[in-house]
C-alpha cells in the first residue's frame, strides 16, 4: 500500500507539472505552483525530484500513465494492430492537446547527448511491456506475422512513433500529430501485418 501511495504522489506531481508547463510555459511555472496544483508538499516534491529540470525526464512516465489509463478501454473485438493504433491515437491526441512541443523537443535533444539512461529506450517501461503483450497476442491470433520476433516488431513500432514525434517537433507542430500518425503508421508497418488495418482509409 505504501508503495502504491508513493507512486500516486509522484504521478500527481508529474501530471500537475506537465499541465502547468502546457498552460503557462516551463519557465513561468514554479515549484510552488506545481506543489499546490498536485495537492502534495514541497517535501514530497524534493523526495522525488532534485528540481524543476528533473521533471523534463518524466515525459516517459506521463506517456506510460496514459497507456495504463487506456488499457481498460481497449475493445476486445479489435485485432492486435488496431489495438496498438487505438493506443497511439489516444496518446498522440493527448500530445496534440496538452503537451508543449518545445518541451518534447528539449527532451529529445537531451536523449541525443546524454551518456546516462536513455529514458525513451528503457524497455522496462510500461509502454514497452504493453506493446510486447499486444504483439505476442497478435501473433498467436494470426493478426501479425509470426516469422518476425515480438522484439523486432515492437522496435519498429516504437521507432515509427518516435520518428513521427521528432518530425512534428522539427516542423513546429504545424499539423496534427494524431491525424498524421493515423495515415502513416499503418503504411509504415504494413509488412508486419497479415491483413489490412481498419485505420487505412
Amino acid at each position: 500500500m505504501a508503495k502504491r501511495n508513493s507512486r500516486n504522489t509522484k504521478n500527481k506531481i508529474i501530471t500537475a507539472a506537465w499541465k502547468l508547463f502546457y498552460e503557462q510555459g516551463y519557465d513561468d511555472t514554479t515549484i510552488e505552483e506545481i506543489v499546490e496544483a498536485s495537492g502534495t508538499s514541497k517535501g514530497s516534491f524534493y523526495h522525488y525530484f532534485g528540481g524543476k529540470d528533473a521533471l523534463l525526464g518524466t515525459l516517459a512516465d506521463l506517456f506510460d500513465n496514459k497507456y495504463q489509463e487506456l488499457i481498460p478501454q481497449l475493445d476486445d473485438n479489435l485485432d492486435s494492430f488496431d489495438k496498438l493504433m487505438f493506443l497511439n491515437q489516444e496518446l498522440f491526441l493527448m500530445i496534440d492537446n496538452s503537451i508543449s512541443m518545445d518541451l518534447i523537443a528539449r527532451l529529445y535533444s537531451t536523449q541525443l547527448v546524454t551518456s546516462g539512461q536513455k529514458l525513451l529506450l528503457d524497455h522496462n517501461r510500461i509502454y514497452y511491456k504493453i506493446l510486447r503483450q499486444i504483439t505476442a497476442e497478435g501473433q498467436q491470433k494470426g493478426d501479425l506475422r509470426s516469422d518476425i520476433s515480438v522484439n523486432e516488431f515492437v522496435k519498429a513500432y516504437a521507432l515509427c512513433e518516435r520518428a513521427l514525434i521528432y518530425d512534428w517537433c522539427v516542423c513546429n507542430g504545424e499539423y496534427s500529430l494524431c491525424q498524421y500518425a493515423k495515415q502513416i503508421i499503418p503504411l509504415f508497418l504494413a509488412g508486419f501485418r497479415t491483413k489490412k488495418s481498419n485505420y487505412i482509409e
